[in-house]
């Protein structure tokens, strides 16, 4: 052996960085879905007396401040832990591992739901198949899938969200055919902005607390933060841009809506379907088998999207010692992608799936719902932590203190807690749950969150 050769480091495997700006907007308009909107938007109708559109613009003017506390925190710290790694490096270790553990329970239930989503909408096309079977197939092709690459997966994605894309334009451009034909008075336009008769602030907070459901999953961006040409640069727009892009289309998506159907209530057995309902009166029974099929085809995307993501995140808190570094934090040399990963969530979408369902049978579908709000228990605990990342960050930095570096994520913290705190009960309690276990592993694991034990990596490979 060479002398000194036994003093060289060993070359590390990385992720690969072939994400451009457009390869981020699009990963995140499918993880979110162009067609966000359409699977709740009966229950955003029926709370908000009809004013779904007005909800979801407030919704996005709120998630905007976030989503600039996200892309501004990625400048600073352009890697794959995303808002695990933002809160470790400017606030504690320990909070950052608090915030990443509620970031897990976001992307492992995400990939769960879409599985078991997409199981149900294969079997009205096949239903000769069972639906332990379907996630079997669905639970394996998103894995396969993910584990062939990022660049496959982000071409992939592309396909998707363009066929999406030409569905909502299909439902426009029939929206727009049947209300020509009717003659309407201009007061008629702008009701689904604001009805006096039906318009009451504790309604549409009620349906705005709901139509923050359409925005879960820009923050997913910010974990491809190693993969990204540029990020510094393109984390921020990306981020922002596709949370104005998704709060725009989905506006303009339930407005046309509205039109249609107005502020009428949907029963309790159609809200789930409510949005194809309003396909099928729009464009009748051709465009109400589209929508449906589309649905099926989004949740597909997102499925694939968010276990992709759910990935990197487990990589980044695997290489900081915050869980197991020898499974966790490995990257499969030829791929270069967190290959263990993308396994173990796969596996843990698959069983969930199974139990959801199994638990669904028997609560009357009340373990669906529960696991959304869940979702949503764990992605306000990110959004919050992140935002007072932001918030510290900026009080610490001497080069810049201007006012509204503190604004915008005050905000932020401030619109996610009043969300976050007006979840369910059953997905508090759950979430509460999830939380004391993770801490109580974290304890274990690093010895007390002892600093020196959890690490928060940033790349120097930055452009």
């Amino acid at each position: 052996m060479a002398a000194g050769a036994g003093n060289t480091p060993a070359k590390t495997t990385s992720l690969n960085r072939t994400l451009g700006l457009w390869n981020l907007i699009i990963i995140g308009l499918v993880i979110i879905q162009p067609t966000a909107p359409m699977g709740i938007y009966g229950v955003i109708s029926n709370k908000a007396n009809g004013h779904v559109v007005t909800t979801i613009l407030i919704a996005m003017v709120a998630m905007l401040f976030t989503a600039i506390s996200y892309g501004r925190m990625a400048r600073v710290y352009p890697s794959a832990g995303s808002a695990y790694t933002y809160v470790g490096q400017e606030m504690h270790s320990a909070l950052g591992y608090v915030v990443g553990w509620g970031m897990v329970m976001d992307y492992l239930i995400n990939p769960l739901i879409c599985t078991a989503f997409c199981a149900k909408a294969a079997m009205n096309i096949l239903p000769g198949l069972s639906f332990y079977v379907w996630i079997v197939f669905f639970a394996i092709f998103f894995t396969w899938l993910n584990l062939r690459g990022i660049k496959t997966s982000a071409q992939l994605n592309e396909a998707l969200c363009a066929g999406m894309v030409v569905v909502v334009l299909l439902f426009l451009g029939c929206v727009a055919h049947t209300v020509w034909q009717v003659h309407h008075d201009p007061g008629f336009f702008t009701h689904p902005f604001y009805e006096p008769r039906s318009f009451f602030p504790s309604k549409i907070f009620a349906g705005t607390s709901v139509a923050v459901l359409t925005y879960i999953g820009f923050d997913a961006i910010s974990t491809f933060s190693e993969e990204v040409k540029n990020p510094r640069r393109n984390i921020l727009l990306a981020t922002v841009l596709v949370c104005l892009i998704t709060g725009l289309l989905s506006g303009l998506e339930v407005y046309a809506a509205q039109l249609i159907w107005g502020s009428k209530p949907f029963a309790s057995e159609n809200v789930e379907s409510a949005f194809a309902m309003v396909s099928g009166k729009a464009g009748g029974v051709v465009l109400f088998q589209i929508v449906n099929f589309t649905l099926l085809i989004a949740n597909m995307g997102s499925g694939m999207g968010s276990q992709m993501a759910a990935g990197r995140l487990l990589y980044g808190m695997g290489r900081g010692n915050a869980l197991p570094k020898s499974f966790f934090g490995v990257i499969e040399p030829k791929r270069r992608v967190p290959r263990n990963n993308i396994l173990a969530v796969g596996a843990f979408a698959l069983a969930g799936a199974g139990l959801l369902e199994f638990f669904a049978n028997r609560l009357g579908g009340g373990a669906y719902e529960i696991g959304a709000q869940c979702l949503n228990f764990g992605a306000f605990i990110a959004f919050m932590g992140v935002n007072a990342a932001a918030f510290v960050h900026h009080w610490k930095d001497e080069k810049s203190h201007g006012i509204e570096g503190y604004i915008v994520p005050a905000l932020g913290f401030l619109i996610c807690a009043a969300i976050w705190v007006n979840l369910s009960s059953k997905a508090l309690v759950l979430g509460t749950v999830w939380m004391a276990a993770g801490i109580t592993y974290g304890a274990f694991r690093t010895r007390g969150f002892r600093a020196e034990l959890v690490t928060f990596e940033v790349p120097s490979d930055v452009a």
